[in-house]
């Protein structure tokens, strides 16, 4: 049906009205109606601040990584990465809601922004990175797949293990890894599945598997609460694995945020920064780079959208990496092996903090 022709120039003018007024919309004004974030340039960064608190996602079953203590204080390697994000964004170590998650829901919860940070023994792969819009922004610690039988299996090498029922917790690299070794080694065995770690090592202690597969951080710590079991850890290492905290694709902000919080707790090891001395060496110190880290001078933290006293509040509150590993990681005999600093024969190095 034909329209009316005096309709037509209204319908021009109207069109060429909304037009200039879209146009007109400051570049930030655009990117709010889009979702993304204004001042630091950071979606993630701008919903942390406004709630005042970092949700970080964690295992919450993982001795030495996180597992909450006699007063329910989450406590571990990853607990305590949790706090250096939240004092280089907050200043405040302590706001942090932590997330226990299963391996089935890490990720899921990820992606859909029910938590800010994934810190929960996550294996940095391909797959990952490129399948599940994630991004793994620190490696906090190196480990790899290993075996735990009971001391009476008589069993002394996962060669050994030929016909074996292996207990595997679901949605982890550990499945993958285990079948590719069995496999290559031309054993068979039969996977025990379990949704929880918790849940995993219950049924392995009852004897529903010969062997439990895990990483060998994990199977250590779990080692030295069963003293009286017998444990015995088979020496091979089926695979490496580093792990860390990993975020979500398309904020490039908080990756770097997340990232040189990382490099910062290393640089301060590095340069023997400490929670005990960072206020005074900030105040003393002639140091150019421990100077830039602890920000008395440059402005790296404006940089990554924070303030300047960034790495300062991380060091002081949470301790260097050296310290989060002596007091998570240390008690239960654990040995930092590939996790030392590099100039000390390990895989673990800061990039230039400046």
């Amino acid at each position: 049906m034909a329209r009316p022709k005096h309709v037509l120039p209204f319908l021009c003018g109207a069109a060429a009205a909304l037009f200039s007024l879209l146009t007109s919309i400051p570049l930030s004004a655009q990117s709010r109606q889009d979702g993304a974030s204004t001042g630091s340039g950071s979606a993630t960064l701008e919903a942390v601040r406004a709630r005042r608190l970092l949700l970080c996602g964690v295992s919450g079953e993982s001795p030495g990584f996180s597992l909450p203590d006699s007063r329910g204080e989450m406590r571990g390697l990853d607990a305590d990465t949790c706090r250096a994000v939240a004092a280089a964004v907050l200043g405040d170590a302590k706001l942090v809601r932590f997330v226990p998650l299963s391996p089935q829901a890490r990720f899921t919860a990820l992606q859909s922004g029910e938590v800010d940070l994934l810190v929960r023994n996550t294996s940095w792969t391909l797959t990952r990175e490129a399948s599940l819009g994630l991004s793994m922004a620190w490696v906090n610690f190196h480990d790899g797949t290993a075996f735990v039988v009971r001391g009476d299996a008589g069993v002394t090498s996962a060669k050994g293990l030929d016909g074996a029922t292996v207990c595997l917790l679901q949605g982890t690299t550990t499945e993958l890894d285990v079948a590719a070794y069995f496999r290559a080694n031309r054993l068979s065995f039969t996977p025990v599945l379990f949704g929880g770690v918790t849940e995993t090592g219950t049924a392995f202690l009852a004897g529903r598997c010969d062997a439990w597969a895990n990483d060998a951080s994990y199977l250590g710590a779990f080692r030295t609460t069963q003293p009286d079991k017998g444990l015995v850890i088979l020496p091979e290492r089926i695979s490496s694995e580093p792990v860390g905290a990993m975020v979500r694709k398309g904020d490039d902000r908080w990756f770097d945020l997340v990232r040189w919080t990382g490099a910062a707790l290393l640089a301060a090891e590095e340069a023997g920064v400490t929670s005990t001395n960072a206020a005074e060496q900030k105040r003393s110190t002639t140091d150019p780079s421990v100077q830039r880290l602890l920000g008395a001078q440059g402005d790296l933290g404006i940089a990554l959208g924070v303030d300047n006293a960034w790495a300062f509040n991380v060091i002081n509150q949470v301790g260097n990496y050296a310290e989060m590993w002596e007091r998570s990681l240390a008690p239960l005999g654990i040995e930092r092996g590939a996790n030392r600093l590099a100039s000390r024969g390990g895989l673990m190095y800061a990039p230039p903090v400046r």
